[in-house]
């Protein structure tokens, strides 16, 4: 298989994976398949997931595509009618993100028995964070110093972090395939990021 038919099956494995989430297939096709242009598809992640927000259930769907050139993020949310609009309404968001722009990509493994883990066995969950820096968090906490008796005020002390999306994926609730796509996906980004 050449690179151009490799290409080729890898946007038609992601065109599949959308349909088979059967969460609104053609809308979130066509914003994907928009954003990614003529471009070949290297790797790509699609998790759909569901969470309740008091009575109601909401679904959301990520995409994460990476071309030679770009790392596209799609999301897409469902919402009930609400002032805005009489009947229920999705959104469906890219975007583009060159791959000279990300400056952190950071997998998290979670095993049990740590002590019994062995080269290759995986974790039974995962989250994948990319960075890129259009959203930056900031956490503050009190600064101190050793001395129990101190009641100077010492200010502040804090980190700052770049974490534009973030995947959650496990083995019990998404399945092996999922777990294992997530790190293949990681190791894509982080080989293509790394030139």
């Amino acid at each position: 298989m050449g690179v151009t038919d490799t290409a080729s099956a890898l946007r038609d494995g992601l065109k599949a994976e959308i349909e088979q989430s059967g969460y609104y297939p053609a809308l979130v096709i066509d914003s994907v398949i928009e954003a990614l242009g003529d471009e070949p598809v290297s790797a790509y992640v699609v998790h759909h997931d569901a969470t309740f927000d008091r009575d109601e259930l909401r679904r959301h769907l990520s995409a994460l595509v990476l071309t030679p050139t770009r790392l596209i993020v799609g999301h897409t949310d469902e919402f009930p009618a609400d002032d805005k609009s009489p009947k229920p309404y999705a959104t469906a968001v890219t975007e583009a993100v060159s791959l000279e722009s990300v400056n952190s990509i950071v997998v998290s493994r979670t095993v049990s028995e740590p002590a019994q883990y062995r080269t290759g066995a995986g974790p039974f969950e995962v989250m994948l964070t990319i960075g890129w820096g259009a959203v930056s968090r900031v956490e503050l906490e009190p600064a101190g110093c050793g001395d129990p008796t101190c009641e100077a005020d010492h200010g502040f002390t804090g980190s700052m972090s770049s974490d534009d999306v973030s995947l959650r994926v496990s083995r019990a609730g998404d399945g092996d395939s999922v777990v294992e796509q997530v790190l293949a996906f990681a190791r894509a980004l982080s080989k293509a990021t790394g030139r």
